[in-house]
């Protein structure tokens, strides 16, 4: 199907807010302390209902008939446009912080600079999200700041995730012909724009966490494209199984 740019962007944005919802969710009953199995079941609430926001939205879009849960549900992994970032493993408590730490502190700005958005209906959703991604962002930096700076072994996971998890940040600043029309039209964001706040986000809460990022500018890319790590299909082999076991059914 020929896709249009307002539903790829808008497709990008969803499918990126509900695998890390997802990926959130998988640690409700298994956080290390009950405060923070209360607070991933919150954030991966507010990154689900970004998702609905924005698969309904392009389902307008499309104009095809697909709902948010068949755009959510009825697709394979090819299809999915989200960053690579967010579907990375959850791996320990200092990985999972720090993944969140990273998009977190993109995805604040973001939201801020989408809320003015020419786009009234995006406008409107990055207006709320703004207001979540700012919680995500504090909580996660106060988690890394703890980490880096509190004992040896937490420092050295917390150091380790960085180094894992920072080739995949490069591809949320990436433009594409399909964002550069919708940027210029006033609706898209240009990362470039953000990427100043992120950076210094960044730096003061790695400084204050005694952290070292990790040099050279390689970058993890593909995801935004339909190319995805192999992680991607586990996690659509949980979220869809019921859809896809049972077409149809609704609660």
């Amino acid at each position: 199907m020929t896709e249009t740019p307002l539903f790829t962007y808008t497709l990008r944005l969803a499918d990126t807010a509900l695998i890390l919802g997802h990926r959130l969710s998988e640690w409700v009953g298994h956080a290390p302390v009950l405060e923070e199995d209360l607070a991933f079941g919150n954030m991966g609430l507010d990154l689900i209902g970004q998702a609905r926001a924005l698969y309904t939205y392009a389902g307008e879009v499309e104009d095809r008939g697909r709902d948010e849960d068949q755009l959510a549900y009825l697709r394979d992994a090819g299809e999915y446009k989200n960053l690579l970032l967010v579907e990375q493993p959850n791996g320990d408590f200092a990985v999972t912080m720090m993944r969140q730490l990273l998009y977190a502190a993109y995805a604040a700005p973001f939201h801020g600079a989408l809320a003015r958005s020419r786009d009234a209906t995006l406008a409107a959703i990055a207006a709320k999200a703004e207001k979540e991604m700012a919680y995500h962002l504090r909580h996660s930096a106060e988690w890394i700041i703890r980490l880096g700076d509190g004992t040896a072994e937490s420092h050295r996971r917390a150091q380790d995730a960085l180094d894992e998890l920072t080739p995949y940040a490069g591809e949320m600043f990436e433009v594409d012909g399909i964002e550069r029309a919708l940027i210029e039209a006033g609706i898209a964001v240009d990362p470039a724009t953000i990427r100043p706040a992120f950076e210094r986000t960044l730096d003061e809460v790695l400084a204050e966490a005694t952290l070292t990022r990790p040099a050279g500018g390689f970058s993890q890319t593909g995801g935004r494209s339909g190319r995805h790590s192999e992680h991607l299909g586990y996690i659509l082999a949980d979220l869809q199984f019921l859809q896809r076991a049972y077409p149809g059914a609704t609660w």
